[in-house]
């Protein structure tokens, strides 16, 4: 699965790397480390001429109620084996997809009876895509137009499998040349087909900093190695 990511790329690099423009309101505080239960607002690759700014946890656009949070909570990610499926979703199969930029997603590995985290990337790159689909919802109350994503995710490849190693699932990674396949619906390929381990990296991180209040912090990027891992050598 995936519920926390981070995107850290300014407003100018979004809108170079997806030929997109950048409305000056949208802001572009760089996120290190969003948990998806707090439905943070991420900057969203539609069809459309310009970015747009959606919060993360989909509300199907017939959600008659305005308490969204448990409706949200349960629609951060969208299995794609049952996107077609689903009644928050199979909706806006090959009509609504979109692009969630990443600069790295979070998941833990069960050891033994630890948890250990790890921030995971794509290699030689500071921005990749994941896919997404969105929709449009009317809050009943203020009758403000809303609009939100899921991530969409599949089974763990090589990689994947070691470090999210219980429900061994990860994000959908798409390659630059399967993105616009995507955003326009016309998906050629098979899905069930994963991005390559060989092209991803996982960083382990320091579990003090992703447990503390305050998560969204530069140093929570840095590769951490356990005291009980760390090997001294007096004589090199």
């Amino acid at each position: 699965m995936c519920y926390a990511n981070s995107s850290t790329s300014v407003n100018i690099d979004l809108a170079k790397r997806y030929k997109k423009l950048v409305l000056e309101l949208i802001p572009e505080t760089p996120i290190f480390y969003a948990s998806g239960f707090s439905h943070p607002t991420w900057r969203i690759v539609t069809n459309a001429e310009a970015i747009i700014p959606m919060k993360w946890g989909l509300i199907p656009h017939w959600f008659k109620e305005s308490n969204t949070n448990e409706i949200s909570n349960k629609t951060l990610n969208a299995r794609v084996e049952t996107i077609q499926e689903r009644s928050s979703f199979k909706h806006l199969w090959n009509r609504q997809h979109c692009l969630v930029p990443s600069s790295g997603f979070f998941e833990w590995q069960k050891q033994g009876a630890n948890r250990e985290p790890y921030l995971v990337k794509v290699k030689n790159t500071d921005l990749f895509s994941i896919a997404g689909l969105f929709d449009s919802w009317v809050n009943p109350l203020t009758k403000q137009l809303e609009q939100t994503f899921t991530i969409v995710t599949c089974e763990a490849n090589e990689l994947m499998s070691e470090i999210h190693n219980v429900k061994k699932r990860m994000p959908l990674i798409l390659s630059e040349e399967q993105e616009m396949d995507w955003l326009s619906g016309a998906v050629n390929w098979d899905l069930s087909q994963r991005f390559p381990s060989e092209r991803m990296e996982a960083i382990p991180i320091e579990k003090r900093i992703i447990l503390s209040k305050d998560p969204n912090v530069p140093e929570i990027g840095k590769e951490f190695i356990p005291l009980s891992k760390r090997q001294t050598n007096l004589f090199d």
